[in-house]
């Protein structure tokens, strides 16, 4: 495996740092600090609207769909590129990383015509409805219910931890189609529009003051039979591609996004006469190689879906490696930085305007999103070490 980039690769990624430079928003996070998160949705849209007319969404999406045709490894040139200009996100991430992949695989022509072009341009917003309540991080025991009713299915059931819920326009919904079948075989991927009757959306309070996670409920909600993604009752293998590409391509920012808060706490441990401490460096040192694994982890499973042409379970290894990296991470700068780092946005002598004490709290969640680690390492003693599944 060759980690150098290829001529034609130094190429493209010159072009995106040159539209990035002249049309990345300066000091976004500043302009919004007193916003609400409605208020900043809006910029985001906008944002997302112009990446889209300038050609970069969806990059290596079909031409015929509204993308570019380009290499993933350009695709992932342009996710690392924005995450070190720091670009504002998409808001219709979710559907740009997991739902639009997951259509172009497993969906119908008619509904890839319908949908792709919207999650694209940000028009539409897209949520997943995966997590239950009493399923925990067993997706296949979950309970909510369709059942064909004519050309309709009618939906009961409810979700949780549904990122982006109050904002989105369209949800890539499993439901249990077969009460009877063996818990993985009776599911079933619908696409439910947000804005039917009987869908209700209830904000849940996080620790970091954020209301980003969602419960969902559904009464009655009629849900057109065409919108069933691939077949009635093989929803586990579409929930799997979807949940394989959300494992694969999150890292690929993200670990461009954390050199960046390493680099930053050199800064402040310096300032801080913290950074001749054996212990402080030792730490340092620790985390600056595991960046450096996750780095060529990352490259390593990018290369994996290249050749296969789908995501495999490197995905998974690069999901706990990046998640459990944070939290040590966060613990580090809370040592480093002392009492500092406990001062929010607003508070006299806040660094980096309260980033890291948000940054702590929010690490929390990076080990249950996305998947458990126990979850990863049960795929992967299965799938990379051959040992017996876990039940």
């Amino acid at each position: 495996m060759d980690l150098n980039l290829t001529a034609s690769e130094l190429q493209f990624r010159d072009e995106v740092r040159a539209w990035l430079e002249a049309n990345s928003p300066r000091d976004w996070k500043a302009q919004q600090a007193n916003e609400t998160m409605e208020e900043r949705f809006v910029f985001l849209r906008a944002w997302q609207r112009k990446v889209y007319e300038g050609g970069w969404a969806g990059l290596s999406w079909p031409t015929e769909y509204g993308g570019r045709g380009a290499t993933l490894m350009e695709q992932v040139i342009f996710t690392e590129e924005t995450a070190r200009f720091g670009t504002p996100p998409m808001p219709g991430v979710l559907g740009l990383v997991l739902v639009g992949p997951t259509l172009i695989t497993f969906g119908t022509e008619a509904q890839k015509r319908r949908y792709l072009p919207k999650i694209l341009s940000g028009d539409e917003i897209w949520c997943q409805g995966f997590s239950e309540p009493n399923a925990g991080s067993d997706l296949a025991a979950l309970r909510t219910e369709a059942r064909l009713d004519g050309d309709h299915f009618v939906v009961n059931g409810q979700k949780i931890w549904t990122s982006y819920g109050w904002a989105s326009d369209w949800c890539e919904l499993v439901v249990r189609t077969d009460p009877a079948a063996d818990k993985h075989k009776g599911l079933t991927v619908l696409l439910v529009d947000m804005h039917s009757p009987c869908v209700e959306v209830r904000r849940l309070r996080q620790m970091t003051g954020e209301s980003e996670f969602n419960e969902l409920f559904f009464e009655n909600v009629r849900v057109p039979a065409e919108n069933v993604v691939g077949r009635v009752n093989d929803g586990w293998n579409v929930a799997l591609g979807t949940l394989m590409h959300e494992r694969a391509m999150l890292g690929a920012g993200v670990q461009v996004q954390y050199r960046r808060q390493f680099e930053r706490l050199l800064e402040l441990a310096r300032s801080l006469d913290r950074i001749q401490d054996p212990v402080v460096r030792q730490k340092l040192g620790q985390s600056y190689a595991e960046l450096e694994i996750m780095r060529l982890n990352q490259m390593r499973a990018i290369s994996g879906i290249i050749q296969r042409g789908q995501p495999g379970p490197e995905g998974s290894i690069q999901k706990i490696s990046w998640s459990e990296w944070n939290q040590r991470f966060q613990q580090l700068a809370a040592e480093i930085l002392g009492p500092y780092a406990q001062l929010e946005k607003g508070a006299p002598s806040v660094l980096d305007d309260g980033d890291w004490a948000y940054g702590f709290l929010r690490a929390r969640g990076n080990t249950i999103e996305a998947g458990t680690s126990e979850i990863q390492r049960n795929i992967i003693g299965h799938f990379v070490l051959g040992l017996p599944k876990s039940y």
